[in-house]
């Protein structure tokens, strides 16, 4: 007998919140369906074999390695061995936090040719990503870059090269991505909780000096302190300048603006979750708003993405948008759309959303029909949409932490991680390509499969 749409809905809701291995769910969830909001906990299972050790190396000691290595170290059996940095402050900082028997060297190669090193850290500006990944992976060192994967959308296929001919685990740091509320949206998205994904968009808002890139810079940076020719070796030469080198961010020489910094952690996200590959067509605009201090990259920044037809997905949109000068500050979100309702994503929360119809208590309406010769359907009205809350199980330790177990994991059983270098190229483009569409003024088409750029069509 088939079922009501009421109970093939309920069905549905039971489904979800109390099949899948990875929650755990309240005795009361259906209860009530007008009073409590449904509600699951999100779990992931701990303990794993810890074999031998794992010595670490960090290049690259500023804000976002040195809270890299704060978590790697948070991994039962991973050492800190080595740290390298070209500011000589950070050097003496990383004796402070981590011992005064590690070694520190500004030559990133000097940590590259100790038989002592296992896998390394590189959190450096982005112009160096592309570099001291492929040469690390030659000396023999697994590597965990910090996105994006590479500074110019050219420089890819360096990287996936060296990984496949070296066969070192290569993990790239969008660290959302082995989240739990990663995993459980990609697991709602799949069983069909929101019906067809036809639309998705994504929002960073920020307000703070700090975290629009306005770094402090140390009372004593100098080119005594600073190794600025090395910083510059690759790129274009000038006098120092301490803004360039500790607020990086700002500039396109070293980096890659909010698309590279922030877009990219929202491709990541919604790459895995749908099994997408990425866009074919990439159109950005915006501005330098507010913050006029010298950078060479916009506070307002807009991109539209045409995701067409794949394997994995039907054709969608993506919108992404990020804000340094919002009045709220703070506001971070990535939503997916689908034909029969909505998901809400975070690292450790995901929010479903379904709609719901009921059937028409409106006589007039129904006679009308009648008397218009028309034959009476059951007429629908809108009714507030269900929610299911997915939320993480209290300490659960945060995605960066699952993405650093995944890396080390992938070195002890020889295995795979996340986000490879295929992975990471794939999320990097579209963001690298986004700002080159914000320069150029001009939409800029890509072929996902292939990595390649293409001509429009």
């Amino acid at each position: 007998m088939k079922e009501k749409p009421e109970q093939s809905r309920r069905s549905f809701i039971k489904k979800l919140t109390t099949t899948s291995a990875a929650i755990a769910a309240g005795t009361s969830l259906f209860a009530s369906e007008t009073s409590v909001k449904p509600f699951a906990i999100l779990k992931r299972q701990l303990g794993y074999s810890q074999n031998d050790q794992i010595n670490l190396a960090l290049i690259g000691a500023g804000g976002m390695g040195t809270q890299d290595t704060i978590v790697a170290l948070q991994v039962p059996g991973v050492k800190l061995v080595a740290v390298c940095d070209l500011y000589d402050g950070r050097l003496r900082d990383a004796k402070t936090r981590w011992g005064a028997d590690i070694f520190t060297t500004k030559v990133y190669k000097e940590i590259l040719n100790r038989k002592d090193i296992d896998a390394v850290i590189i959190a450096t500006p982005d112009h160096w990503h592309q570099q001291i990944s492929v040469d690390a992976m030659h000396a023999g060192k697994h590597v965990y870059c910090e996105k994006p994967m590479v500074h110019a959308v050219t420089e890819g296929p360096a990287v996936i090269k060296a990984q496949k001919e070296t066969g070192k685990i290569f993990q790239v740091g969008s660290q959302g991505v082995s989240s739990l509320g990663n995993e459980k949206a990609h697991e709602l998205l799949k069983s069909g909780a929101i019906g067809e994904l036809n639309y998705a968009e994504g929002f960073w808002a920020r307000r703070e000096p700090l975290e629009v890139w306005q770094y402090p810079i140390p009372e004593d940076a100098s080119t005594q302190t600073v190794d600025w020719e090395t910083y510059i070796s690759n790129t274009k030469k000038r006098d120092y300048d301490s803004k360039r080198f500790f607020r990086w961010r700002n500039y396109t020489d070293y980096g890659t603006g909010m698309a590279g910094d922030l877009f990219v952690h929202l491709f990541s996200s919604l790459h895995y979750i749908t099994g997408s590959m990425g866009p074919n067509k990439i159109y950005a605009s915006g501005g330098l708003r507010f913050w006029n201090d010298g950078r060479e990259v916009p506070d307002v920044l807009l991109g539209t993405f045409d995701y067409a037809k794949a394997e994995a997905h039907p054709a969608f949109n993506l919108s992404l948008r990020c804000n340094f000068v919002d009045g709220t500050s703070g506001t971070t979100f990535l939503k997916l759309v689908g034909s029969e309702g909505s998901m809400d994503i975070t690292w450790d929360k995901v929010t479903l959303k379904r709609n719901k119809v009921a059937g028409s208590d409106d006589p007039f309406y129904l006679d009308k029909l009648k008397k218009a010769g028309n034959v009476v359907q059951e007429r629908k009205k809108m009714l507030p949409p269900e929610e299911i809350v997915f939320d993480a199980d209290k300490g659960y330790k945060g995605g960066p932490y699952d993405h650093m177990v995944n890396f080390f994991t992938a070195i002890r059983n020889n295995g795979k991680v996340t986000e490879d270098a295929v992975f990471g190229y794939r999320a990097a483009a579209p963001a690298l390509l986004c700002n080159d569409s914000y320069y150029k003024n001009s939409p800029m088409f890509w072929d996902p499969e292939k990595m390649q750029m293409k001509k429009q069509v």
